[in-house]
């Protein structure tokens, strides 16, 4: 805003307006960044693209932003090795916490490290601050999360820039709010998150509703709209993890808190005695013991601190009691000095979680604490705070004002016309260490009947004749007020008092000391012994607070200080109102308007001697010559530029404001006219060697020419009769010819020489009339533009009176940013959706995982039945045998159970065959077998092994878990395209053969029946006894196309793994190109700028050829492992749909990009896409072209040239049908022409345009400006079947590994 034309009050909050109507919430004043508080969510703005953009970034390169501020603090500590510090201020629902935020996660991102026990710096200090927020932060009038404390947060790096430690500081924390709140204000956060804990925690802590504690109900507000306390609470809960406060301490913590609680609900009735008290009913009672148990102390002692406390007189110990008024101030005291110290304690433990580094020498301090304050009643806390801000200022002055002032004199130059107002006298009036506010106040303190009446008192003797210093008229007031530098404040000295002494009773602290829990008893360590008798500790905040900021300021010295100044734009806190006194009243409060003033009045643009001369030498080339005295060429230069108001000092040229762009425009102008002339020089010398080279070839082209054609004559005229005399004919012509041609040549050449001159003249005429013309024309321009500007400062002061009129109307267009709610609804219900389908497909799979093991185990127990009971008939034969044997001779052996050896034999031996072939199938398949006609033979060998072995209609069997981890093993590596193409096509072509084979089980749960058991496939006579013989015949040629195999559960949990396996390598491989083409997307959506100043047609499009080069790799690969075109074609798709995401939101995000140019490098760039679509053909393209409509569109929008000419319907309907009305806004307002200066769409598109954004707004049918990328997969197992024409197996020939096998097996048979 320093480069405002009209500085002052209008232009400024037109300014501000304006930027903050297109949701521009930043703005730079100078190096101080006024960020306005939205009351919206703007993601767009602070996310990792945002980061990453101004990342290493010059400051005022990119838009004002919060990561800005950071970004030049850090790499001032890494280049320069500057500690700095950022101090964000304003007041109450500025945005000061979140803007915190925002500026402490961006320096976590640029400083990354990790941590111990796997926690990194960088989440512990940003998860620090939920954890101070719940305690240090509450409800007040203006804001639902105002910081009730300042906090000063420094961060620690080491020597390579990563982040290695950090340290927060807190200062005057509201302890008050702990015991009195008014409606409708609430208490800190963390008693009512609590209070909204899970039952079993209440239960534990006897906690109830807010409704029932008085600390709470003091205030008929208990919730926060959008907010859910129970959800904050684990939250808060999940952020002291990662801080590092382990389970105890947070249950201790938490019980201090409800101890709180409960201490409130303690009530006093009068005693039986004078001016005592007693507790006061049963209900009472029960909160009074419930406190005594949380803090893990005795109830009696308790009850004694709160109404029997002990005093000293005259070195003798005596009790004395409490009416109910003073119990009831006991009870509050203990209360504010616990949360007090609890608060204090947990600032300590996060420290020591976090951890320090001292060896660290680069630090960068964020300064969070609340602006100026001026409320309807004011007290001590308003007295601080407005304290801590006269400091601030005073430091700001310095910075921005006595620094300029020091630098005019380090030059010796006249800078005394810059005034600026210094309010050292209001800091003396408060911390003067003889006679200040602060010290009268401890001295009142310090006097056993003093009141607010004798300090106040005190201070009408002390400053009563004090300018910054107002007594008021009224009478028996005890007020008094003091002018500071944002205007004047009344204070109310009642409370003063009380407020300012932090003392702790002794019986309380006995009380807590002796505490058998642990974390109670250390916020109260003992006390010394001459201190225990002691009625009171006496201390005073005012003056522990006062040495806390000059510590803060003294700290802040030391550092390079940056400044954000918070502004609050209205008072409803709703987004889309700019109240013009409200925000005024603010920046007059943060001294941004007197820091542009003096900024406009002094010398903004400042340059050494060397500087100057180099960049402005060539005005004056000959002040440079011969001229050793630096600054008596610059005074030439600048007398010689006719400029006025400079200054020249001992090293450096001071210039006014504007005067560095009237000097660059003058430059810019000797260096055009001298490229200019370069230009013209050189394009001569090249014309001229052209044409000499030319005139050359020529007449050695016509020597040889003539010569053969005189050869020709010669041989001719020699053969004829009459040789001679045509001889003499043809030499008395060529004697005439030259006699003609000499005549000819010499009246041409006096021809020319009239001619010459008759051109000279007419050339000399022109030129004076072209100079004439151009003189009238430039005397013409100057007069219109003289009349131009008259007339544009009588319509800025006719705009000036209407726009207080025509605001009001304008706010209405400000609806179009609720468009962002729709978006969020849109993404939560697409997370839903795909949350219940994951969930659902996670319990079929457990469903079906547990039917498997039922399954199994019923099996297994089958089997150990059956196996019992060929092991007893076995026995059973042996002893027949062995009856037999000693039997006589004559009784006849029975061979039956010689039978059924045999069968135990067959079948062992089965399963034995079975295991090696299995072994053999799974060796082979791990080989890459290639394809045999274009079909993969790993595929259709393991298809027709399970066919074979008939292991799809079996209940139990290892093959299919064998055959998984084999794919699963060989796609591990990621990068490896060829491999993840190959297993693509075999899983692709196995599922198609799988689902044209297999139907799923009516009965999955029924008995096996025999033939599927392996007594049963032993009586029947297995097929496995062949081995893999079965592999070189043609028995299985088309048996799936003859019936379909009823299968078991195993089978369908294969097809089911095979499924998600397809999905999983397609999705490898369309990543893997999205990584490939992801950085050169980033170089291919803006124009190198030598491509944009190039007087040569086309466009350098080397990115765009990589990318089409990565498409064409990938192609060619999927194509050499015979991928399905319908995988392909979804590949591409989706690629391109990618490329459309990426491209069309840089395009929306970034306004260098949406330049005529920039659309024509994109559009050629598109060209290179369309043109390889054509090559690649539509069977593995698709309609991966159509994906790029959104981009396409966008750039055909930016590059067509009478834009001004377009109606919003033809815009619409005809060059843009696909873009919504908010991105063709977005393009249309930030288009600029770089290369012919034309405009954008005319003006009365633009109102068009915001008039159906808001109706879009009112009508909730508003959707984001930026596109969303589908990582989804896109085809189910029926659509990849369906596409896939039919595998006939039995043409593929089986690997030589299984021929061989087969082989040895046909052999041994």
């Amino acid at each position: 805003m320093t480069k405002l034309s009209y500085l002052h009050e209008p232009g400024v909050l037109q300014n501000l307006a304006a930027r903050y109507e297109l949701n521009k919430i930043y703005t730079y004043t100078g190096n101080i960044l006024i960020a306005i508080n939205p009351f919206q969510r703007l993601p767009h703005l602070y996310d990792t693209h945002m980061m990453a953009q101004y990342k290493g970034a010059a400051l005022g390169e990119l838009s004002p932003h919060v990561f800005a501020i950071g970004d030049v603090a850090y790499r001032a500590m890494i280049n320069e090795g500057k500690m700095s510090s950022i101090l964000v201020s304003g007041e109450s629902g500025a945005g000061k916490t979140e803007t915190t935020k925002m500026l402490m996660r961006y320096l976590a991102h640029l400083g990354g490290w990790s941590g111990v026990e796997g926690r990194t710096v960088e989440q512990q200090v940003l998860e620090s601050n939920p954890v101070l927020e719940s305690f240090g932060n509450a409800k007040t009038v203006g804001n639902n999360n105002s910081s009730r404390f300042g906090k000063y947060v420094e961060i620690q790096f080491d020597e390579s820039g990563r982040m290695s430690g950090a340290a927060v500081k807190t200062y005057l924390l509201e302890r008050s709010r702990v015991c009195q709140i008014s409606n409708p204000e609430r208490n800190y956060h963390c008693f009512y998150l609590l209070c909204a804990a899970p039952p079993e925690e209440r239960e534990k802590y006897k906690l109830k509703s807010p409704e029932s504690f008085h600390y709470l109900n003091q205030s008929k507000c208990y919730k926060l709209d959008g907010i859910n306390d129970a959800e904050e609470y684990l939250a808060t809960r999940r952020a002291m993890d990662i801080v590092g406060i382990s389970e105890e301490e947070q249950e201790a913590i938490f019980r201090v808190v409800a101890a709180i609680l409960h201490l409130g609900n303690i009530e006093f009735s009068e005693g039986k005695e004078i001016d005592s008290s007693v507790i006061k009913d049963e209900k009472s009672w029960f909160h009074l013991n419930t406190t005594a148990e949380l803090l893990k102390c005795d109830p009696k002692s308790l009850e004694h601190a709160l109404i029997k406390p002990l005093m000293v007189v005259h070195k003798e110990v005596i009790t004395r009691t409490f009416d109910p008024e003073a119990a009831l101030g006991s009870r509050d005291a203990l209360a504010k000095t616990v949360y007090s110290r609890l608060f204090d304690r947990l600032v300590e433990r996060i420290n020591i979680s976090i951890g320090q580094d001292p060896n660290s020498k680069a630090k960068i301090g964020v300064l969070d604490i609340c602006g100026f304050e001026n409320f309807k009643h004011n007290s001590f806390e308003q007295f601080c705070i407005n304290f801590t801000n006269e400091k601030l200022q005073q430091h700001f002055n310095q910075y921005v004002f006595k620094m300029e002032q020091d630098d005019y004199k380090k030059e010796q130059i006249n800078g005394s016309y810059i005034e600026f107002v210094d309010n050292q006298d209001v800091l003396d009036l408060i911390e003067k260490k003889s006679g200040g506010i602060i010290e009268l106040l401890d001295e009142a303190c310090k006097f056993i009947k003093g009141t607010h009446e004798t300090f106040a008192r005190m201070l009408y003797q002390t400053y009563g004749k004090d300018k910054r210093f107002i007594k008021l008229k009224l009478p028996l007031c005890s007020n008094f007020t003091i002018s500071h530098y944002a205007g004047e404040v009344t204070y109310l000295a009642d409370l003063f008092l009380d407020k300012n002494k932090d003392y702790v009773v002794a019986e309380h602290q006995d009380l807590l000391t002796a505490s058998k829990c642990p974390f109670a008893a250390g916020l109260f360590p003992a006390l010394p012994e001459e201190s225990s008798k002691s009625s009171k500790l006496s201390s005073s905040i005012g003056s522990r607070f006062k040495q806390q900021l000059q510590s803060l300021m003294d700290t802040l010295s030391s550092t390079e200080p940056h400044y954000i100044r918070c502004v609050e734009p209205n008072s409803v806190l709703k987004p889309g109102i700019f109240e013009n006194l409200n925000v005024m009243q603010q920046l007059r409060c943060g001294g941004v308007l007197e820091a542009i003033r003096i900024s406009r009045a002094g010398y903004p643009t400042r340059r050494t001697f060397d500087e100057f001369l180099l960049r402005f030498g060539v005005l004056a080339p000959e002040v440079l010559d011969g001229n050793a005295d630096e600054k008596a060429a610059c005074q030439k230069i600048l007398v010689k530029m006719g400029l006025k108001g400079y200054q020249l000092g001992k090293t450096k040229v001071f210039l006014r404001a504007g005067q560095m762009a009237e000097l660059d425009a003058r430059r810019a102008e000797v260096l055009g006219n001298a490229a200019r002339t370069i230009q013209r020089q050189i394009r001569t010398y090249f014309a001229r060697k052209d044409f000499v080279l030319l005139k050359k070839a020529a007449i050695q082209l016509q020597s040889c020419w003539r010569a053969m054609s005189a050869c020709n004559l010669y041989e001719k005229l020699r053969r004829e009769a009459a040789a001679a005399l045509r001889i003499q004919k043809n030499f008395r012509c060529f004697t005439a010819r030259i006699s003609y041609s000499a005549l000819q040549d010499s009246a041409m050449i006096v021809q020319t020489g009239m001619r010459a001159m008759t051109a000279r003249g007419e050339f000399r005429f022109r030129k004076q009339t072209k100079a004439a013309i151009k003189i009238q024309a430039h005397l013409r321009g100057h007069r219109e533009h003289s009349y131009y500007r008259n007339l544009q400062k009588a319509a800025i002061v006719t705009q000036c009176g209407l726009r207080g009129r025509v605001a009001r109307k304008e706010l209405r267009s400000l609806k179009m940013a609720a468009r962002e709610t729709g978006a969020l609804k849109e993404a939560k219900d697409k997370l839903e959706k795909k949350v219940e389908e994951l969930t659902r497909r996670v319990q079929f799979e457990k469903r079906l995982r547990t039917e498997l093991e039922e399954t199994k185990a019923q099996e297994i127990a089958k089997l150990q039945e059956a196996l019992h009971s060929v092991q007893i008939q076995v026995e059973d034969a042996n002893a027949a045998r062995k009856a037999i044997e000693e039997a006589p001779p004559v009784i006849k052996e029975t061979p039956i159970m010689v039978q059924d050896t045999a069968k135990i034999d067959e079948l062992s031996s089965e399963i034995e065959s079975l295991k090696e072939n299995q072994d053999l199938l799974i060796k082979c398949i791990s080989q890459d077998l290639g394809f045999s006609g274009g079909k993969p033979i790993a595929a259709c060998v393991i298809h027709k092994c399970l066919l074979h072995w008939r292991s799809f209609e079996v209940e139990r069997t290892s093959v299919f878990d064998r055959i998984i981890q084999t794919v699963a093993s060989a796609v591990e590596v990621h990068d490896n395209n060829d491999g993840l193409a190959y297993w693509l096509c075999n899983t692709s072509t196995l599922l198609m053969l799988l689902q044209h084979t297999l139907k799923a089980s009516l009965t999955p749960h029924r008995r096996r029946s025999s033939s599927a058991s392996l007594f049963g496939r032993m009586s029947q006579g297995s097929p496995q006894s062949a081995g893999l013989s079965f592999l070189n015949g043609r028995m299985l040629g088309k048996l799936d196309d003859l019936w379909q195999v009823e299968a078991k559960y195993p089978a369908l949990l294969f097809k089911q793994q095979l499924t998600a396996f397809l999905e999983k390598i397609y999705g490898m491989i369309r990543d893997n190109l999205k990584k490939e083409i992801s950085p050169l997307l980033g170089l291919c959506i803006q124009a190198p700028r030598t491509s944009r100043s190039s007087l040569v047609k086309g466009w350098p499009i080397g990115h765009w050829q990589s990318i089409v080069k990565s498409l064409d790799n990938y192609l060619k690969i999927m194509k050499a492992n015979y991928v399905p075109p319908f995988l392909v074609r979804k590949v591409f798709t989706q690629i391109f749909s990618f490329i459309n995401v990426q491209l069309f939101n840089s395009l929306l995000s970034r306004r260098e990009c949406c330049s005529f140019s920039n659309g024509e490098f994109v559009k050629s760039g598109l060209a290179e896409l369309e043109q390889w679509c054509c090559y690649a053909t539509e069977d593995y393209v698709g309609s991966a072209w159509d994906e790029l409509k959104h981009i396409r569109q966008a750039v055909g929008f930016l590059v067509i040239h009478q834009k001004p000419k377009k109606t919003l319907n033809e815009i619409t309907n005809e060059l843009c049908p696909v873009l919504s009305i908010q991105q063709l806004y977005r393009i249309s307002t930030m288009y600029w022409d770089d290369k012919y200066g034309t405009h954008s769409v005319s003006a009365d598109v633009i109102p068009s345009m915001r008039v159906m954004m808001t109706e879009d707004s009112n009508n909730s049918v508003s959707r984001p400006f930026l596109l969303d990328d589908d990582s989804s997969i896109p085809f189910s197992v029926d659509d990849l079947s369906k596409s896939m024409h039919q595998v006939d197996v039995a043409d593929v020939e089986p690997p030589p590994l299984i021929r061989e096998n087969s082989g040895v097996s046909a052999e041994s048979k």
